[in-house]
Formats: structure tokens, sequence, C-alpha cells
């Protein structure tokens, strides 16, 4: 029964949304993250940023609206998104990104990692090179584990939350490489949630194993 009401508020873009907006202490640090490392204020011209997993697009109104490109897996949260901000939508799975080679100068990944096992972690980091130009940013924000054994509600979130695969730190970092250099790193507390920030840069040389270039893809409708 409890997984049922689990699935029925996930089923709910707004419920969900709310949800985390309380747990999360309205996103402050997260926004205040974003803003720093990605500084997309100080867009210009065709720069153009991806949302890797973009949920309800709570992050967008961040980003100027020509240059936002936020893609989720789930169909109803896409649906909320693209109502309630600006920018361009799209649904498809991290592992095979339907754009096209190098065609975005930074990314976000916030609170998806969590839920993907390694493999599929892998496959979407690889493409996360793919479709990113060389030096490309790419900033990750991703649970672990409360290192304060008494913070109840920041355990009961993560279990809320069906994070199946949160990780430490020496565990992210090896499914980064080779394809990102990490160039730092810092923990950061958003309302009970406990994140670890990743400030991280494309490869500049192709690892062995990388993704063929697929020129001439297009993202979904």
């Amino acid at each position: 029964m409890l997984h049922t009401l689990l699935d029925r508020l996930a089923a709910s873009p707004q419920l969900w949304g709310l949800l985390r907006w309380l747990a999360e202490g309205g996103f402050h640090a997260d926004r205040e993250v974003i803003t720093r490392e990605l500084a997309p204020h100080q867009a210009v011209g065709s720069r153009t940023f991806l949302d890797f997993g973009c949920g309800t697009g709570e992050f967008a109104p961040l980003f100027p609206a020509g240059s936002y490109i936020g893609f989720d897996i789930a169909r109803h949260y896409v649906r909320h998104a693209a109502y309630r901000h600006h920018g361009h939508y799209a649904v498809m799975s991290g592992g095979e990104l339907a754009y096209r080679d190098q065609q975005f100068d930074a990314a976000l990944v916030l609170g998806v990692f969590h839920h993907m096992p390694d493999a599929l972690v892998r496959s979407s980091i690889a493409e996360l090179y793919r479709v990113l130009r060389p030096g490309a940013r790419l900033l990750i924000m991703e649970d672990v584990p409360s290192p304060r054994r008494w913070n109840l509600a920041g355990h009961f979130m993560h279990w809320l939350d069906r994070g199946d695969h949160i990780r430490s730190d020496a565990e992210y970092r090896a499914l980064f490489e080779p394809y990102f250099t990490i160039s730092r790193s810092y923990p950061i507390q958003s309302g009970v949630c406990d994140l670890a920030v990743y400030v991280t840069a494309r490869a500049a040389l192709r690892p062995a194993g990388a993704p063929t270039m697929r020129h001439g893809i297009q993202p979904y409708a």
C-alpha cells in the first residue's frame, strides 16, 4: 500500500515538486551553485545549456529562454515543465541522447544519477561527452549518504525518493572518469538533503571506448 501511495505521489508533478521544494529548502542552495558554477546569466550569442533529467523544469528560469534545453524520461514531468517554464523540452532516455554531436556548451545533472545503476550512468556519461563541446563544463549535483546520523528527515527523504543508487564520493568519481575531469568538488546541504557537487570539464582527448560521433541526430519532438 505504501509503494502504491508513493507511485501516486510521484505521478503528480505538482505534489512531487512541492514535496521536493519543502524538503530542499526552496532549492536555495541548488540555485546558488548553478548560478555560480554555470553562470547562465552571462550566456551570450548561441550558448546552449542541457538540463539532463530536467524533471518538472524547476531550474529552467535560471537560464535564458533561448539557451535552455531540458529532457526527462517521464513524459508527464516534461509536459508539466513545458507548460510552466520557458525553454525547449523532450522525452528520452539519458543513455541514448537524440542530440547532435558537440551541440551544448554546458550541462546540468541534478539528482539524477542516484536513480540509475552503474551501467546506465556510464552510458549517460559517454553520451554527455558526445553532445558537449570540447572543454564544456558539466555540473553534477548528486545525493550522498548524510554524514549527520540524526538527520532523520534527510534519511527519510532519501527513502521516499527511492534513490536506490546513492553512492559515496569515490564511487561517483569512478563513474565520471575518464570522460570528464573534476576541477573541484564540495558538499552542500539542500534543506534536509546532503549533496555532493562536482564541477567537471569534458576531457580534451577522446577516451578509449568513447561513443562514435553521430552527426545529424535531431532531438525528439
